[in-house]
């Protein structure tokens, strides 16, 4: 153990010593992972921490997904306690770095854990958190629901502080400013009786409070305390936040160089640490802090970066995709009920087995035999399924035989005399097998042929047929593929020689454009062909085979 924590103090000074650019270039250095693999669960969940709380959060992340990857699922409750613990700092980074779809997703499967093991306090801070990332998403009513869950689970302990301020910020956005400083003084008095815990967002809080109400000395005094507080403790987020908080408070006393200044500054430790969300609320600042000065080029540009910012962050797809999760949150619960009654019912079944063993063993014989009969009823119901799926492929190959023809589509649509001549010639060419099955034939040859330019050729085809050059190149293509499967003696020709006889180059295309026009194979095809030729007196499938290319003829 003294040996591990000695390895440990040692890992964590070399990191810290290496150079402050050891973040970026971690998870490029295996030597560093497999040194932090080497440490126990507990000690690489410390070490996590420990690096979050210096802000080296890339570091922290590769830690807590260790953690999760590492762990089996069939682990002691305490090692599901860690897991849990991993998903949830994982997740306090990603909503860090603005990628809310992330961070919900790695609040969801710890709530998915913590609900299964009956972890209340990860429940918390899961709630807490999801609570806020809807608060960061504007969606304040859902940001309060997920309060109020945390809230119910809170026992009297430092995390309802937490709690109690977040709720006061969303009262305050909806301006209820009496049950606001209601949540608020309760989190003081709280916070006061566990070392002033949390004390200083507490405080920020009512500093906004008091600038709603216009108590400006009182609300200053507030926002330096809360400051003050988070600079010495190297919250870095916290900093951020309240900096802009300050500069907007000075906006609005009429003091917009004071607020420029701690805009800035909220700003640059902003971008440095990617904080989008803060980065995209100082922006709009910005933009209303220029105007107001009549810096209009300026404001505008601020503006820009707002909405670039913002569009990013609050898109619909984000919406989306956490209700989704929710919805799989929500599914996941379900199976988990059914689960639990499916196995219910299992147990009482495995008793009811017990008790009646000689009725059971009657009743395994006569299974048997039912399975049996079952089994040969089913065989007997597939291969009818087949005989029938069989004979629908014929009537459906039939009917798109009788599908109506380019002349007839070409004629319903309304045309000009010389468009009805160009179509009926760029038809007539198609009718030409000698010349469409040429595997060299295109849209430019088509064009020549009927002597009109290939644009207009190819805007008449999509016009008059309601299809491209190419679908209607290739439907002419497969019906005369079909009319040589018809053939008399047939037999003695392959897919490829049929392939390469109407014009492709490869077996592989003409059998993929073959079933997307037909709706089966050529060997399908030509086996259900036979299949009817051979079950058909020989006359009447002469008859039927004539009677078939007439109808291809006449489109």
């Amino acid at each position: 153990m003294l040996k591990r924590t000695f390895f440990l103090t040692i890992l964590l000074f070399s990191v810290t010593v290496s150079g402050q650019n050891i973040s970026t270039e971690l998870s490029k250095n295996e030597e560093v992972i497999s040194r932090f693999m080497q440490l126990s669960q507990q000690q690489l969940y410390d070490t996590a921490k420990y690096f979050f709380k210096r802000n080296i959060i890339d570091t922290a992340l590769i830690c807590n997904n260790i953690l999760i990857n590492t762990i089996p699922k069939d682990a002691n409750i305490e090692l599901q306690k860690i897991v849990i613990g991993a998903y949830i700092d994982a997740a306090i980074v990603y909503r860090s770095l603005s990628d809310y779809r992330t961070a919900y997703e790695y609040l969801i499967k710890a709530l998915i854990l913590a609900e299964k093991y009956n972890y209340d306090r990860a429940r918390i801070r899961i709630y807490n958190n999801i609570g806020n990332i809807y608060g960061y998403l504007s969606r304040f009513d859902m940001a309060k629901t997920y309060f109020f869950k945390a809230l119910d689970l809170c026992p009297d302990s430092s995390d309802i502080v937490v709690i109690l301020n977040n709720l006061g910020a969303v009262d305050l956005t909806f301006e209820n400013i009496d049950s606001a400083l209601y949540y608020l003084d309760k989190a003081v008095k709280i916070s006061k009786q566990h070392d002033n815990v949390h004390l200083h967002a507490v405080l920020n809080t009512t500093a906004l409070v008091y600038k709603k109400n216009k108590h400006y000395d009182s609300a200053y005094h507030y926002f330096k305390t809360s400051l003050n507080y988070v600079k010495n403790n190297n919250l870095t987020e916290r900093e951020v936040h309240y900096l802009s908080n300050i500069g907007q408070f000075f906006f609005e006393i009429n003091n917009p160089d004071s607020a420029l200044f701690y805009i800035y500054l909220s700003n640059k430790i902003a971008e440095e640490n990617k904080f989008l969300y803060f980065e995209a609320t100082n922006y709009q600042i910005l933009s209303t802090i220029e105007e107001s000065k009549g810096n209009i080029r300026k404001a505008y540009n601020y503006l820009k970066k707002h909405s670039s910012l913002k569009d990013s962050l609050l898109n619909a797809k984000t919406f989306g995709d956490i209700d989704q999760l929710q919805r799989i949150y929500e599914v996941s619960k379900t199976n988990e009920q059914i689960e639990k009654l499916i196995l219910e019912q299992q147990i009482k079944e495995r008793t009811i087995r017990y008790q009646k063993i000689i009725w059971l063993i009657t009743l395994f014989v006569l299974l048997l035999v039912s399975t049996g009969l079952l089994v040969i009823y089913l065989q007997k119901r597939k291969l009818n399924k087949a005989y029938e799926q069989l004979f629908a492929k014929n009537i459906e190959i039939i009917e798109f035989q009788k599908s109506p023809s380019e002349k007839k589509l070409a004629k319903s649509k309304p045309t000009t005399d010389t468009q009805t001549k160009i179509i009926n010639k760029i038809l007539s060419v198609m009718e030409n097998t000698v010349v469409i099955c040429d595997p060299t034939f295109s849209l430019n040859r088509l064009s020549s042929l009927v002597d009109c330019n290939s644009k207009y050729v190819s805007d008449i085809i999509n016009t008059a047929l309601n299809k491209n050059f190419r679908s209607l190149l290739n439907s002419y293509r497969i019906k005369e593929a079909q009319r040589m499967f018809s053939l008399p003696n047939t037999s003695k020709y392959t897919v490829e020689f049929v392939a390469n006889e109407v014009g492709y180059k490869s077996r592989n295309s003409f059998c993929n454009i073959f079933k997307d026009i037909t709706g089966v194979c050529p060997s399908y095809y030509l086996k259900s062909l036979n299949t009817s030729t051979s079950a058909s007196h020989p006359a009447t499938v002469g008859e039927n085979k004539r009677e078939g290319m007439g109808e291809w003829v006449n489109e």
